[in-house]
């Protein structure tokens, strides 16, 4: 199925598709970006498309580099998604942030969850959001991109047996923001995150939002009559 994700405008094909573009001048800027990204970064692969949308998403494409790849992330999503797995996210900029067209799934924060456990234990609402939700991670598509402590909880819970479909993490800062992200790299389990300091949510949501076009791409070169 990783092949075939590819089918609809390809990685290197004329056709563009940006199901958050909703007006001609909208679609006109995000082409002309991708473009450019395109060029710099290169079309082999989709996690170039991912490369590509994360460094538009910061107007830096020296972010394409730091990126990592584990487990093939983008065909992890895609599955989730044609599950209608749910995408439980850390922040509400997060949360806002993820294109709610070209899938099922529901987006939860965290922050609606744990709060009173928070304060117990003197801890942050996000980690504390992802511990309340521990019965839900299972098969669910996580992202975070701002808090590093929720990463770690939830990496924690991997250790412990949760499986989360997949994991896209990329919170940024100077405090557990690179280790949050290297604990991540260790694990067995499909991660979309990139190395260092820097990151944050218009990253996290950049590469989301990118595995939901490749997931509607496909689902439209399927036809109505073979969709999930």
């Amino acid at each position: 199925m990783p092949g075939e994700l590819s089918r609809h405008g390809d990685t290197t094909g004329n056709i563009y598709t940006d199901l958050g573009a909703e007006t001609k001048e909208a679609l006109e800027i995000s082409k002309k970006s991708r473009m450019l990204a395109r060029v710099a970064i290169g079309t082999a692969s989709l996690e170039d498309r991912v490369r590509q949308r994360c460094s538009v998403a910061v107007g830096d494409f020296s972010m394409a580099p730091l990126m990592r790849f584990c487990h093939e992330p983008v065909h992890a999503v895609t599955t989730a998604l044609a599950k209608k797995s749910p995408v439980i996210t850390d922040i509400r900029m997060v949360q806002v942030g993820i294109q709610k067209k070209g899938h099922d799934s529901e987006v939860i924060c965290a922050l609606d969850f744990g709060s009173d456990l928070a304060h117990k234990r003197g801890i942050t609402r996000t980690s504390a959001g992802f511990i309340a939700m521990e019965d839900r991670i299972s098969g669910s598509i996580v992202v975070i991109g701002n808090a590093p402590s929720a990463l770690l909880a939830l990496c924690d819970m991997v250790v412990r047996g949760i499986r989360p479909a997949v994991i896209i993490g990329t919170p940024v800062g100077f405090v557990n923001a690179a280790e949050s992200k290297e604990l991540l790299l260790t694990l067995d389990v499909p991660s979309i995150t990139n190395q260092g300091t820097r990151g944050g949510t218009p990253v996290a949501v950049a590469a989301i939002n990118e595995c939901i076009t490749i997931y509607s791409e496909a689902r439209a070169d399927e036809g109505p009559g073979n969709r999930v």
